[in-house]
């Protein structure tokens, strides 16, 4: 990702949002964060060292307010922000093409996901087919055999225990169900699918209009999708 704020920028904005009104470090993450419209959220290494400097050169003061600290400008802090007004004015544009950059990024990034993701289920998806029908020729064995041949426990005039013969009716029929639930449950995933995809993309679609996708979204939802489709296989027996 490309730098957000050029060199020294950032050191002056902070400026600007402290003499907006006093915030502890967490609230100014915050306070940019939306600032970019989630797009960008410096982490508390990038802030805090740069507070300290602040601090060091006057230009803010700080103080506890039980476990957090408060950080306040200064007269100095001000008098900074007055000398360098316009430069303030041209990083609040260059601010406001990052957001856009930053919002591209973000789209580029989801956009390969989603590419990712379709992919993923149709393999899913092929892959259930041909175990579907790779139990439907195995169960469709059960009726490819010769009926002028004995059959397994059969003696020459045709005659069967009672158990056998209780078993070999019972055995199709059985095959028949298991075939049956099987199908439902493809379907029954298939739709699941479905929904989940629609699901995916409304939201994203309406989070990034407002430029709240937050970076690292992507690769987060491919990885929960890795562990999804590990655990189904592992159900599967692949």
């Amino acid at each position: 990702m490309t730098p957000v704020f050029g060199h020294g920028h950032l050191r002056l904005y902070l400026l600007k949002l402290l003499d907006e009104s006093p915030k502890h470090g967490y609230e100014l993450i915050q306070a940019l964060s939306e600032r970019f419209g989630g797009t960008y959220a410096p982490s508390a290494g990038t802030i805090y060292p740069r507070l300290a400097k602040l601090e060091d050169e006057g230009l803010v003061t700080k103080t506890a307010d039980g476990r957090k600290t408060v950080y306040e400008i200064t007269e100095a802090g001000r008098a900074e922000l007055d000398s360098r007004e316009s430069e303030l004015t041209s990083i609040e544009n260059d601010l406001t093409d990052s957001v856009r950059r930053l919002a591209d990024e973000v789209r580029s990034g989801v956009g390969e996901a989603m590419k990712s993701l379709r992919a993923d289920l149709a393999s899913a998806a092929r892959q259930a087919r041909e175990a579907t029908d790779a139990t439907t020729q195995s169960y469709s064995s059960w009726f490819a055999f010769d009926p002028t041949q004995d059959a397994p426990g059969q003696d020459a005039k045709g005659d069967t225990s009672s158990d056998e013969t209780r078993a070999a009716d019972e055995t199709p029929a059985s095959a028949d169900a298991s075939r049956d639930a099987s199908r439902d449950e493809i379907r029954d995933v298939d739709i699941a699918l479905a929904e989940f995809r629609q699901s995916v993309r409304t939201a994203l679609r309406a989070s990034g209009a407002r430029g709240a996708v937050p970076s690292g979204t992507a690769a987060a939802f491919a990885r929960r999708l890795d562990e999804v489709r590990a655990s189904l296989f592992a159900d599967l027996g692949k």
